[in-house]
Parts: C-alpha cells; structure tokens; sequence
C-alpha cells in the first residue's frame, strides 16, 4: 500500500491507497470485458476443426452450409458466455449455455460422431456453472460422446472412449482453472475492502486529530488575539507579547497539521499542561494545574494529553468558567470547571476523543456534577489496567 503523502493535506483525504486499489480493480474488471480475455478460451476453439471436417466429410449442398453456419454460430456462443460468466453480464450466461445445447443438438445429424467434440466446450461451460448440476452434465456429455455414435447404425462408428475421457479430464482440468480465477476474484474484491477500511480508518483519523489541534489552536488564538486587541490601547508592550505569541501558535499549529496528515504527530501530556494553563490565563480563567506529571505512566500519557486539550478547550469555548482544575492519576485524569453553560449532548471532539478512549479499554465519563449540588462541568478519563 502506497503510504500517505506528506506534500498536503488533500493527498491524505483523497485517500491515495484507496484510489491505488480502486484503479487495480477497474483494470482487472476491464481486462475481463476486454477481447484480450477471450484469447485464452479462444484458442481451444481450433479443436472444432474436426466437426468442421465431419461437416465436409458427411454432408453437402445446403446441408453443409447449415453445419457450417451452425459451427460459427456455437463458437460466437461459447465466446459470448465465457465472457458473459466473468463480465458484466452473469445473467445471461444459463441462457447462453441453453442455446449452446440447441446449436449442438441441431449439428449432430450434420457432422455424425465428429459434433460430439462440441460436448467438450459445453462440458467446459457447464464447469463454469459451479453448481450441484454440473457434474451431472458433464458426465452426460461424456457418456453422450462415448456411446451415443455406436449406437446409430448408419453412422458405421464404434465407442469413443477417448471423447468421454478427454471430456472428464477436460473438465476436470477446467474445474481446477475456474477454482483459480474464482480464487482471484475474492482475494482481488478482499483487498478493495481492506484498502478501503484502511483509507476510511486514516480519513478517521485525521478528521478527529484535525479537530483537536485546530480547534484548540484557533480558541486559543482567538482569545490570545481578542486580549491583545484590548491590551493595545492600554499596554502595546503587553499587547505585542500576546500577538506574538499568537504568531507562535499559529506556526506551530501548521506543523501540528502537516504532522497529523503524516502521521507523525504526537501529543505531550506536560505540554498539554502548559499551553492549558496559557490558554486558560489569556481567557481570564484561574487554573489549577499540576506540577508534574512524573508518576503518569508514559504510555498513558499521550492520551492524557488528548484529554486535557478537548476539556481544555471546551471549557474555554463553552463553560463561562471563573476557575478550572485539571487532576491527574496514574490512571485517570481529570478537567473540571465552575461553569454555568454546558453542553447537554456530545459533540465530536467528546466522541472522537471517546474513540481514543475505547481503543485502550478505558472509560470516559462527560456532564454536570452529580446531585447538582455543585455547578460546572466534569471530563473524567479513566484507564484500567497496564498500559
């Protein structure tokens, strides 16, 4: 699978492996309405030569045309359902097979014991069918061809155990081919899909880190923006720090994006601490924030840092908060605040954020105090076990 591009952003939402696969699939379908696929079944076609013989050798006249006309007729046939049973058209290959019978039926007084080289393509199509009636075919095709011309007098012919056999090994061989290419085809339809979760799950992905980093970039830069245009008046050097610092976090939320397309980006929990305690700050928000973080395990700390910033950001964006707490666990972490606003469903930073959750088996719980005794809002994360 061709890995992301990191050139843009769009390379990676297109879904490039997808597209790849797709592609595969379109041409491999095409070559199988194309004429290159009826080279193969076309070339055994040349064994009709001995009822074209038989033709000559038995009838004449008018006679003879009908059987020679009849033969091209059954060998357009056999090519149309060949083609009918792999294409497009899956249906119309049992009437094709139907009419492949009558051609033959109505050759057999023509050419005499050789139209019976005609039951090895109709045994060959009925391999095709795959169902719990093809080995009776067959094996009538066989005893047919083996005893049928002895049977007729006028015909002077004796049993042709060689044209049952080789229908048998024919078909055999053919049950073995039509395995294969059966084969094929799941395996050419399993990869589509697997191509296509695997762009569904990166597309997942992206969408819900997108989300994250620049819904808490642009609240922070918002609010980091709206504080200097209120300092400018007052207190320009002030002013000029926080527009800074917005320059800041823009750049550095550009690299955040280029680094989630490539699927590289990684998140701090110490560093999500730090910026949350700026943004909170810059939105007139008191922030209780620990220290350290040295007791989180480090492979939960990732997440932990997911979870800051989702309840970080909300709580800026929504709680109309005076304080904010943020707590954490070895594991669990917490973010709490004494908002008045909430918000009474889930939005997609909680859900995307539930997914990152349910991954690693721990437990997300988002609302209002329980009892109601207390006002704000509470985003607690815990993970059980080892990490």
């Amino acid at each position: 699978m061709k890995e992301v591009s990191t050139g843009g952003l769009g390379d990676a939402i297109a879904g490039r492996p997808l597209m790849d696969f797709d592609e595969w699939d379109q041409n491999q379908r095409k070559w199988a309405r194309g004429w290159r696929s009826l080279i193969f079944p076309g070339l055994f076609l040349l064994y009709l030569g001995q009822t074209a013989h038989g033709i000559g050798l038995h009838a004449s006249g008018n006679e003879a045309l009908l059987g020679y006309l009849t033969l091209i007729a059954f060998d357009g046939v056999y090519l149309a359902a060949m083609r009918a049973r792999w294409g497009e058209h899956p249906e119309r290959f049992r009437y094709l097979f139907f009419v492949m019978l009558a051609l033959f039926v109505i050759e057999v007084p023509i050419a005499h014991e050789d139209a019976f080289v005609m039951c090895v393509f109709i045994a060959v199509n009925a391999m095709a069918m795959l169902g719990p009636r093809t080995v009776t075919i067959v094996i009538a095709m066989a005893l047919a061809a083996t005893f049928v011309p002895a049977l007729i007098p006028s015909w002077d012919a004796g049993v042709n155990v060689d044209m049952g056999v080789t229908i048998l090994i024919i078909s055999m061989a053919m049950w073995a081919f039509l395995g294969l290419v059966q084969a094929n085809m799941q395996l050419s339809t399993a990869r589509s899909e697997v191509a296509r979760l695997a762009a569904e799950g990166e597309r997942s992905r992206i969408a819900r880190d997108l989300h994250y980093l620049l819904g808490h970039s642009l609240t922070t830069i918002t609010i980091k923006a709206g504080l200097a245009r209120r300092l400018s008046a007052n207190d320009p050097r002030r002013a000029a720090v926080e527009v800074t610092e917005v320059e800041a976090i823009a750049r550095r939320s550009l690299a955040d994006v280029r680094a989630t397309v490539s699927g590289y980006r990684e998140v701090s929990l110490a560093g999500e601490l730090a910026t949350a305690g700026e943004v909170l700050r810059a939105a007139g928000i008191e922030a209780s924030i620990p220290r350290s973080v040295e007791h989180v395990d480090e492979g939960r700390q990732a997440l932990f840092g997911w979870v800051v910033r989702e309840g970080v950001t909300n709580v800026v964006r929504h709680a109309r908060a005076t304080t904010c707490t943020i707590t954490v666990g070895s594991d669990w972490v917490e973010v709490a605040d004494d908002g008045r606003s909430t918000t009474a469903a889930a939005g997609n930073g909680l859900t995307g954020l539930g997914e990152r959750v349910a991954a690693v088996g721990g437990r997300v719980q988002a609302g209002p105090w329980a009892g109601g005794d207390r006002a704000g809002w509470r985003l607690r994360v815990e993970v059980a076990g080892a990490s």
